[in-house]
This record gives C-alpha cells, structure tokens and sequence, in this order.
C-alpha cells in the first residue's frame, strides 16, 4: 500500500495501525520514498518525553527548499508555484511559477549572505502578506538561516520583544502594507521597535505602499535594487536534520511570548504528509489557505505543506471584508480554488452578511473546505457546508497548534464521515490521550478530559528559544510522559475527538465542570446572536458563576435585551442544563481578538473580576480599541 496519500477509510485505519505500532518504519517509509536527502539518517528516532529531547531522522542531511523548489524543476518549472493576490482586487494577481520562485529566494538569499547572515543567524521577518515575504522566508531556509516571522500588524513593542528574545540582527520589513482602504506605516513601526534592539545592525526594506519613510543612514537599505543585482544562482546550505529551521512566537498565559523552535527535517515530513491527506490534493489543483505566514498556519500550509508536494498555492494580501463582502468568493471563483482553508471567525463574519455576497459567485471548482484556529461552532459549520460547499465539499476542521507543527487531529476529506463541531479523529501516528485531574488516562468512548499525546510526531516542536526548561514545565510536567495540549477534548461513542476549548476556559460551578465551548455553540444558535464568549468570575453561593459577553448581529434597544437574556438563558438550559445558565449577560459591539481570530478570553476574565490594572498588552489585538468599549459598558 502507498502510505502516502490515502483514498479511503479502509486505508486510513490501516495506515493508523501501522504508524502507532511501527512508527520508526512508517514514518521513514514516508521521508525516504517522498522527499530528496543529501545523507540517509542513522536513526529514525530517539525520545524522552522527560527531558525533554525528541529527534526524528537524526544524522540526515538535506535542505527543505531543495525539497519545496528545486526537486520540481525538472517536471514543473512552468507550474505556477506562488499565486498573489493583491489587496486591491483591480491590480493583477501575479503568477510566480517553480523557476522564478527558483530565482527569487536565491537573489533573496545572495542578498542575506552580502548582509553577513549565515547559517544558525536569526533574522526577524516583519513583511505584509506580499511575495517577498514567501522569498524571505524560503531564503532563510536556503542558507540554514533561522527566521523568525513576526505578523506585520503586531505592535512595536511585540515586535521588538521578539527581535531581542531570539537576538535577530537583521530585520526584513516594508514602507507599509495594504488592509483593506488603509495604509499601515510598517517602517515606522519598525524604527520605534529598533529604539530597544542595539543589536540590529540592518534593516531591508521592501517597496509596497510607496509611502514616505525615514531611511537610517548605516542600517537601512532598499531591498529591490540589491535584489535586482543579485544572483540567481545560490547553492543551498547542507542542513542536520535536527537544526533548527525557524522559531515562531505563540502567545504565553504569562504573557511573555514562547518562540517555539521547529527543525528541518521532521517539520519537513509532517507538513507535506498532512498537506497531501487532509487537503486530498492532486497535482492541477488551485490551493487557497487565507492565512497569514505570520501564523504556524501560513508556515505550514501555505509555504512549506504545499511546495513540497508542488502545489500551486495562494496567497492573499487582503481582507474578506474588502472592497466587499464577496471578496473572497470573489477570488474562489477567478481562481478556480480546489481547496479553501480559513479560520471559523471568518466563516461567522461573512455568514452575517447579505446572502448575495456569495451568491453572485461560482464556487462549484471547491472539492475540501477547511477550518483552523478555533473549533467551529455548529451553526457556521452548517452555513460553511450548505452556503459555500453546497453539500457537496467535505468540510475538514482541523485542530492543531502553534508547538505541534501541522494539523493532528482531523478528518480526510472523502474517506472520515465528518460530524459538526468534531475535529474527528487523529491524523497517521498521532496518538491522543484523555486524562483527568489526577493524571490518569480515560479508556473507552463517551468520556471527557484533558487531551495529550502520548508519542512524538515528527514536526513536534522541539523547545522554546533559549527557556528549555520553561518548554519542559509547560508542556511535560503536568501529565509524566505525555505531551499536554492545555486543551480539553471529549471523546463520543465512535471514538470521535471534539475539542472543549482550553483547559484554563473549564469554569466550575457548583461542583460542575462545564466547558465554555458548548455553552457558546448554544447561545450563538440563537438567531440575533453573532458571537459569544463565556468567562467564569467568583460567587458567593455557586465558587464561580458564569459571564457572558454577546455580540449582536443587529443593534437591540434595552426592552430587546431583556427578552433576548431570557431567550438565551432558555437556550442554554435545554442544550446544555440549567447550571450552565449565565449569571450576567453584556451585550457588547465586540470581541478582543488576537490577528489569527483567537478570542482573548484572559482580558473578558479580567474585566468581569473587575482587575482592571493590568490588562497586559492589548496592541497586538484585531481590535484594541473594543477593550474601553467593553470596559465602558460593564462599569469598570
């Protein structure tokens, strides 16, 4: 059997067997049969979930642009590998094929190396959703360079704890970048961050927005005509298997960002792996993940995942909501896109809008549908499936994280029988574990508790920069030889994995462990409601009692609110049970929302135990401004 690309479910439990009890085998199967080696490893692996140490594929070395451009230069050099798609839908999209993508992270790389940067060097990539950044980023690779891509939205405060965190001396940025109708000033941002980081001695600057900007004599420079000047030609840099390959910033319940290291070899594996299975491509397909490349996200399944299975793969400079709400649909249909992957926060954004938004479009080219970031809740679920996919494209809604480098738990699309708000089950060699509080594991079906993973995987991450031993604690002390998610997950009667929401978001209420997920999947079921976030706070009677912030889809006066708090409470208590009723229901214009859609439930927390003083850093939100008006409408 090719364990590579599975058609059925057959297949799939048959592959599932052979990689839980024969790892080493399966997974160098896989890395022999599917990816370009300079060296043969010794060992597939070694592990201590202890220490903790993993390595996969250990005394192999290779380099994984060799394995995402230059392997398909033979057979594809005319396919289009990066497809862009400008903010502005009147501006061309720019097809680069595998040749050109060839010759642009070589000049890339030709233009690093003139900076002095070499292999195990930092460099801070702080670009738009432009071509660059894809040019970037794979010349790093290129020349054994760690990049560290910083999401070009973040403050100058985050950016600038992530350049020193990881000691970047140079950082690649731009004028601006487009979002929708507005100009944002990255330099300037830049140039504010750089105020806390003596060690950066060059800044490139990518030409965008054509905006006026401040060049310091001595440390910046333009990065076209350097580009313009440099070779094409550059060869790639042998790497160890275990190098590291980049560090990617995911945010800490302390609040100090952890930059998780990921490394060559193994990241390589399971990103093409799981690209090729959970997405079912095939060789003419059109691949569409909305991501940023600022998110692990973009990292995996829209540079690494796709181009080293030679896809074609776009990526989006925009926002859903410009010019209109049909932009989206808009590209799916100019660009015929196959696959389309995309956060549930935007599923609910645009299921709010007018129906002619999606109706004007064609969307019959979409064969898989995809969600990440947040598990999807069952209204915009079926919106998803019936709107968009008309029934007819699988919806795979993928549960993974930043530390585990690709998606681990998640339907193949046309072989798992998909269930609403169910990630399903776990992907080829994933090995989920239920434990409850006392640290033991929860057999058999229709159980519930705190989700880890017993064995390793390939692109697990393999530390924290420079804090192994905060990797260690986070991640490996609260549960001795599992590696813990900080997530909860049930378990149903087929063996089908949902995932609760996170650990710290488990209220109790009078003795009762309720899960804020399933309680927001009810209250969003009402008809008025757009969104909603459930946070415990203390009570006298109850130890916690439940606060709800709900946003609207239209503006209701008081005598509505009222009869809508009681609906709602009505809701909760037939979906769920009258103890998860909620205590106080605000009804609010807005959620704080990190860039990649994640709901910053710590400041909703904080705001209803009225701890107002230190709400952390709120600059690197979507939105945040909507703190105050939160803030405002609660009385704190």
């Amino acid at each position: 059997m090719n364990t590579y690309h599975i058609k059925n479910l057959e297949e799939y439990f048959q592959a599932y067997r052979e990689s839980v009890t024969e790892p080493e085998t399966f997974w160098g199967t896989i890395a022999e049969k599917n990816f370009s080696w300079h060296k043969k490893w010794n060992r597939v692996l070694s592990w201590d979930f202890n220490t903790p140490e993993v390595k996969w594929f250990e005394g192999a070395q290779l380099n994984i642009t060799e394995n995402c451009i230059d392997r398909h230069l033979s057979e594809r050099a005319d396919k289009t590998a990066l497809l862009f798609e400008p903010n502005d839908p009147k501006e061309p999209a720019q097809h680069i094929s595998y040749q050109q993508l060839h010759g642009q992270v070589n000049k890339m790389a030709n233009v690093l190396k003139g900076q002095g940067v070499k292999k195990g060097d930092r460099v801070c990539i702080y670009l738009p959703m432009i071509p660059e950044l894809a040019f970037a980023v794979l010349a790093c690779a290129r020349i054994g360079a760690i990049h560290s891509v910083v999401f070009a939205g973040f403050s100058a405060t985050a950016l600038s704890t992530r350049i020193n965190d990881c000691d970047a001396t140079i950082v690649l940025t731009a004028d601006g970048s487009f979002r929708g109708n507005k100009i944002i000033d990255l330099k300037a941002i830049v140039d504010v961050a750089l105020t806390h980081c003596s060690q950066v001695s060059c800044v490139l600057v990518a030409e965008r927005t054509g905006n006026a900007i401040a060049m310091v004599p001595g440390r910046d420079l333009a990065m076209a005509p350097l580009l313009q000047k440099a070779s094409s030609e550059c060869v790639a840099t042998v790497m160890e298997a275990e190098d590291p390959l980049f560090i990617l910033y995911t945010s800490g319940s302390t609040g100090k960002p952890k930059g998780m290291v990921h490394s060559c070899a193994g990241y390589m594996v399971y990103s093409a792996h799981t690209f090729k299975n959970i997405f079912q491509y095939e060789e003419d397909d059109v691949y569409w993940c909305t991501a940023d490349i600022g998110w692990i996200t973009g990292h995996s399944y829209i540079l690494y995942g796709p181009l080293a299975n030679g896809a074609t793969t776009i990526m989006f400079e925009g926002v859903p909501s410009y010019p209109d709400f049909g932009r989206f649909w808009e590209i799916v249909e100019k660009h015929k896109v196959n696959q389309f992957y995309t956060a549930p926060t935007a599923i609910r954004a645009l299921a709010k809008e007018n129906i002619e938004f999606v109706e004007k479009y064609d969307l019959s080219s979409l064969k898989v549908l995809g969600t990440v970031g947040e598990p999807i809740n069952e209204e915009a679920w079926h919106w998803y499936d019936n709107v968009i996919g008309k029934k007819k494209s699988p919806i795979v809604d993928t549960w993974w994280q930043t530390e585990t480098g690709g998606i681990m738990i998640s339907p193949i699309p046309y072989c798992t029988p998909t269930k609403p708000t169910f990630a399903t089950l776990p992907f080829l060699g994933i090995q989920p574990a239920l434990m409850d509080e006392n640290g033991n594991e929860i057999e058999g079906n229709q159980v519930e508790g705190r989700l880890c993973i017993k064995h390793p995987w390939p692109s697990i991450a393999r530390s924290i920069w420079g804090d192994h031993e905060r990797y260690r604690q986070t991640y490996f002390s609260a549960y001795p030889n599992h590696y813990f998610t900080g997530d909860g997950a049930s378990r149903d009667a087929v063996g089908y994995y949902r995932i609760t929401g996170r650990v710290d978001d488990v209220i109790i209420v009078s003795g009762h462990n309720l899960g804020t997920a399933p309680i927001e999947d009810a209250i969003n079921e009402h008809s008025k409601v757009a969104e909603s976030a459930i946070v415990g706070f203390p009570h006298d009677i109850k130890g916690n009692a439940l606060f709800g912030y709900v946003t609207l889809k239209k503006e209701a006066s008081e005598k509505e609110q009222t009869i809508l708090r009681k609906e709602i409470n009505e809701l909760i208590a037939d979906k769920i049970g009258p103890i998860a009723k909620l205590e106080i229901i605000t009804f609010v214009p807005g959620l704080p929302k990190t860039r990649s859609g994640k709901i910053m439930r710590r400041i909703l927390r904080k705001i209803a135990h009225k701890e107002v003083s230190n709400l952390g850093d709120t600059s690197t939100l979507l939105n945040p401004d909507i703190v105050n008006q939160i803030r405002e409408i609660v009385g704190v």
